[in-house]
């Protein structure tokens, strides 16, 4: 039986998770969603990789839920079906991974919330990326009401998600959508050398500080007080060790060369 989901290792330090139904422009069903939380759980005991590139074959990323397997579920199985999104959902957001999607032509519904769990996105100029809930009857899952939020204004997430207009490579990257815009061939290459520049970052250091700016304090007092828990860690940790003595040194930190075990 063909693999749903393909994962190798593009790079050093970097996994690649790729959705592989071409026959369906990469639609999520179950099979894929169990694939993604299968390895995500292998991922996750693997201390040699710090970043992850999530795609799609041919050149698609996934024109999103696969609509026949939605359709004419019992409140039972629409319960079940999005528990088992959510449980991707969350083994994505919990990965302690640096994620960068590779938005390859029709990126739809479903597949903008996987990437939108991510840190980084790269389009392409001829990217589509399409919001279809309220056509369908739906209202946006895979967390979008939430990560939409955290890169675009209220208006602009409202129009997104009411309009049937797709948003092309160079709207998504001036509104905030997307981080960096490529020609249409290199969207998978320039998503592996994202992936691993940020392979090469302290993983403690960046764990913390993505979990500030996904979960912003309240006030100042609050955010001195969880800055004041993360650097002390940071201070007295291996990976400040590393980037002082590479100062001192004058030359470049290497921070893989801390052994894994010492960077939880």
């Amino acid at each position: 039986m063909e693999q749903v989901v393909l994962l190798d290792r593009p790079a050093p330090s970097v996994a690649r998770l790729r959705i592989n139904r071409p026959a369906k422009r990469n639609a999520i069903d179950h099979a894929v969603r169990q694939g993604f939380i299968d390895a995500l759980a292998d991922l996750r005991g693997d201390g040699s990789v710090r970043a992850l590139v999530l795609g799609g074959v041919d050149g698609v990323f996934s024109a999103g839920g696969d609509l026949p397997t939605m359709a004419d579920l019992d409140h039972a199985q629409a319960e079940e079906r999005m528990r088992h999104v959510h449980a991707v959902c969350r083994a994505l957001a919990d990965s302690g991974l640096s994620i960068v999607s590779a938005l390859e032509g029709v990126v739809a519904g479903a597949a903008v919330g996987m990437a939108l769990l991510g840190d980084h996105i790269v389009v392409g100029q001829r990217t589509q990326i399409l919001f279809p809930f309220l056509r369908l009857g739906l209202a946006p899952d895979w967390g979008q009401l939430f990560t939409l939020r955290q890169r675009v204004s209220k208006a602009i997430a409202w129009r997104l998600v009411t309009s049937p207009a797709p948003v092309g490579g160079e709207e998504a990257l001036a509104i905030g959508l997307a981080d960096q815009l490529v020609v249409d061939d290199d969207v998978m290459k320039a998503a592996v050398m994202e992936a691993s520049r940020l392979a090469q970052l302290p993983i403690e250091a960046l764990r913390r500080t993505r979990e500030r700016l996904a979960n912003p304090s309240q006030s100042l007092a609050e955010e001195l007080e969880r800055e004041a828990r993360d650097q002390t860690i940071c201070l007295t940790g291996p990976e400040f060790d590393e980037g002082y003595d590479a100062f001192m040194a004058k030359r470049a930190a290497d921070f893989l060369g801390i052994p894994p075990k010492e960077r939880a």
